[in-house]
């Protein structure tokens, strides 16, 4: 178990992604949003899914939030923040770039790749948070067919 403090800052990154999420959700997209974070805890970029609004189907939140971090020379200190799990992809962008560490809002609407980044060395946390569990559930329900279009099973 993480040290409460620890647990605090998670939540306080988680928070940054769920403004994103909303706002990603408020545009008429797919509610999801992320934040990377720096080694001292400053948000580098921040994104929301954007594949409706902008028909490209590799504007995840996990890229987006990559893409506004603009280069740096390393990524293994920095944390990728998301309200979703990860799906393959982003996964894969976790790995590419070495990110070091992966804080998800929660794996119960779509559980992605995050066991295989723990295998792979990457710090998980998973945090079960119940306004991104029925933040994505409510999406689903009311926009099933935009969900499956991607990357809902």
């Amino acid at each position: 178990m993480e040290p409460a403090t620890r647990l605090d800052e998670y939540r306080n990154w988680l928070a940054a992604a769920v403004e994103q999420a909303r706002i990603g959700g408020a545009a008429g997209g797919v509610p999801i949003g992320a934040v990377l974070v720096g080694e001292h805890g400053d948000v580098l970029g921040r994104g929301h899914n954007r594949r409706v609004q902008d028909g490209d189907p590799t504007a995840h939140a996990e890229t987006t939030a990559f893409r506004a971090a603009g280069r740096h020379r390393g990524y293994g200190a920095t944390t990728m923040v998301t309200t979703l799990s990860p799906c393959w992809f982003c996964s894969g962008l976790v790995r590419q770039f070495g990110i070091g560490r992966v804080v998800i809002g929660e794996a119960r609407n779509f559980y992605g790749g995050h066991e295989w980044l723990a295998a792979c060395g990457v710090e998980v946390i998973l945090l079960d948070d119940p306004e991104c569990v029925r933040l994505m559930a409510d999406f689903v329900e009311r926009f099933p067919e935009l969900w499956y279009e991607d990357v809902g099973d």
